[in-house]
């Protein structure tokens, strides 16, 4: 066929499709080009925490700058209140501050020098996604307000006099059209705000009614997440423009916490790879021997924050530094960082001896068990790498959570579920662009009280270590979420147990980063001819007999094999139901294992019979 012949649809492009948005219905419209992903709460980088967080960024500021030194922070019946008590904006710019795009004082370094917001987007991208947005500065005895809905205008209040104290007072209700059914978790915003006055000493946050203050800075962070004990007191070293924490545990991996300027940057970037290279190599040249990086870094818990003039975030989000100076004419991150260390690091070395001489033994036996292992890892890896070719246990996806590009990486997961049935349904039902399986043989091993050796050892585990490619560390963790996915029975309970004790004896980290969830699936289906309801709970399933009248079919879920692929797409798509799995300051890990995972079944069986709920029916 000759190519005059080739007729190609008509598709017309005239003057009438170019269209130009205004500001807030760009937002509306792509608002993960500013806050990242939307989410209902259940997540703690959901939409409506970024909202929180770029309000509290302006307070911080003038924190920063030496003004206000206590924030008060409402939430109630989803509606949030932040009030500063820093200089207030001025007056006659409280409406462009926040409907104006690219208006703000941080343009100007001499007065915003080292910010967390930038740019003037951060409140307009709020006030955008807000069904009411409300702004009221308060300024040397007089005052000015505005309020809005979804960025639109609905009441201007001029200068007035008022005997409020300084400062500035912003309230916002997130927009349920964008945010569905969302719901603020106390959690979430609690280590936002702790996160805030580690770094800020000095500062008070008053969150409905409970304070949060932090005298210590960053050593009170790493007391606060840490979830076994130190071996060494932590090592706490601080400059103008940055300020470390260091110890060891007796856990294996890596555990950082990386700011930059205030903000908590969830993924790292240069700052946290300059300092894990630097605290590396100070602290081999110390000893003057030859250790490999991964013993000096086994176990280490660390924090390190510093402040960058014009940072270069890699998203809008602001959760992974893209700089590579310190600011323009500066030293780069790398240097700045690898100095300080040198210097800082090197002489409390040498001038606390017993901390160095606890850390020497702790790398050594690190080197010690990774020497013991080094024959079956080769062999291991090779079993794995040849397993993955063959696809036999993981059906993997399209994209992974370490590309360099690709949308919604936040959304790649892997399911690990048990049985051939179970992970055939899943499989059949999943987006195989973003969702993975990987299929269990059995009861995994119970590790508890073993060493890594077993990892490699242990056909199941060797496997799925490398389907998550987390040997090294997360850093190329190839999905997000770790879905853990086992039928709602005892049996179901005891492979959760075993999958979740593998990870907190190797791969804490996991656990610790939010990376790990319990998925969520249905006990019963109720349904009638005309309407079928899914059921999670005995009170949901007591509200759908309400609702759907007389004799409906009542089908008990047994397991995930017995859930047909097309009824499976409802649980693992866009309602997918998971909970994460979480630890707290007082979950200290060898404890817990010991206790529910260790040889002490009296001790276990006494506490099981202690606690026994019986209820009316089984009477």
């Amino acid at each position: 066929m000759a190519e005059e012949d080739i007729k190609l649809p008509e598709v017309n492009y005239s003057d009438d499709d170019i269209k130009t948005l205004d500001w807030q219905e760009h937002i509306r419209r792509r608002p993960g080009m500013y806050i990242g992903k939307l989410g209902d709460g259940t997540s703690a980088d959901d939409g409506i925490y970024v909202l929180l967080k770029e309000v509290l960024d302006n307070s911080i500021d003038e924190y920063m700058m030496g003004f206000g030194k206590t924030i008060e922070v409402t939430i109630a019946d989803g509606a949030i209140t932040v009030r500063d008590h820093g200089r207030g904006v001025p007056l006659g710019k409280v409406k462009d501050v926040s409907s104006k795009m690219n208006t703000g004082a941080k343009y100007d370094s001499k007065a915003f020098k080292k910010s967390v917001g930038l740019n003037g987007v951060g409140i307009k991208a709020v006030n955008a996604l807000s069904s009411r947005f409300y702004i009221q500065s308060f300024r040397e005895g007089q005052t000015a307000s505005v309020e809005y809905s979804k960025a639109m205008v609905t009441a201007e209040n001029t200068v007035q006099p008022t005997s409020e104290k300084n400062g500035t007072l912003i309230e916002f209700i997130p927009d349920e059209t964008i945010f569905i059914n969302y719901n603020f978790r106390d959690d979430y915003v609690e280590s936002l705000l702790k996160n805030y006055v580690f770094l800020n000493t000095g500062l008070t946050i008053v969150y409905n009614g409970k304070k949060f203050f932090s005298k210590n800075g960053l050593a009170d962070l790493l007391n606060e997440n840490m979830t076994s004990d130190p071996l060494y007191p932590i090592i706490h070293l601080k400059d103008e423009d940055i300020e470390v924490v260091i110890t060891h545990t007796d856990q294996y991996g890596e555990e950082y916490y990386s700011f930059v300027n205030g903000q908590h940057t969830t993924q790292g970037g240069t700052h946290q790879s300059a300092f894990r290279e630097s605290l590396s190599r100070v602290i081999k040249e110390y000893y003057t021997k030859n250790f490999d990086y991964a013993d000096i870094r086994s176990g280490i818990v660390a924090a390190i924050s510093v402040k960058v003039e014009e940072p270069v975030f890699e998203s809008q989000t602001k959760t992974k530094l893209g700089s590579k100076d310190m600011g323009p004419g500066g030293p780069s991150v790398q240097k700045f960082i690898g100095d300080f260390l040198k210097k800082e690091l090197d002489n409390y070395l040498h001038k606390n001896a017993e901390t160095s001489e606890i850390l020497l033994k702790k790398i050594l036996d690190s080197e010690k068990e990774r020497k013991a292992i080094a024959g079956v890892t080769k062999l291991a890896r090779e079993r794995a790498k040849k397993a993955n070719l063959h696809n036999k246990k993981l059906r993997d996806c399209r994209i992974h959570y370490n590309d360099s590009k690709g949308d919604n990486l936040d959304d790649t997961s892997i399911f690990i579920t048990e049985g051939d049935s179970a992970s055939g349904s899943i499989t059949k039902s999943r987006n195989p662009n973003l969702q993975a399986v990987f299929s269990l043989r059995g009861k995994p091993l119970n590790s508890f009280g073993l060493t890594k050796k077993i990892v490699y050892e242990n056909e199941e585990f060797n496997l799925l270590q490398a389907a998550l490619n987390i040997e090294d560390g997360l850093d190329n963790l190839r999905y997000n979420k770790i879905i853990i996915a086992t039928d709602a029975d005892t049996d179901g309970m005891h492979i959760r147990l075993l999958l979740l004790t593998f990870f907190l004896q190797f791969f804490p980290d996991l656990i610790k980063k939010n990376h790990v969830y319990i998925l969520q699936t249905p006990l019963f289906r109720v349904r009638n001819k005309k309407e079928t309801i899914y059921c999670y709970t005995e009170e949901e399933r007591l509200s759908a007999i309400s609702k759907l009248g007389a004799n409906p079919e009542i089908t008990r879920f047994k397991g995930l094999g017995e859930i047909s692929p097309d009824e499976f797409r409802h649980f693992i798509g866009k309602d997918i139901r998971l909970d994460r799995v979480s630890m707290k300051k007082e979950d200290s890990v060898s404890n817990m294992l010991n206790f529910y995972m260790g040889k002490n079944t009296p001790e276990r069986q006494e506490f099981i019979i202690d606690n026994l709920v019986v209820e009316e029916d089984d009477i």
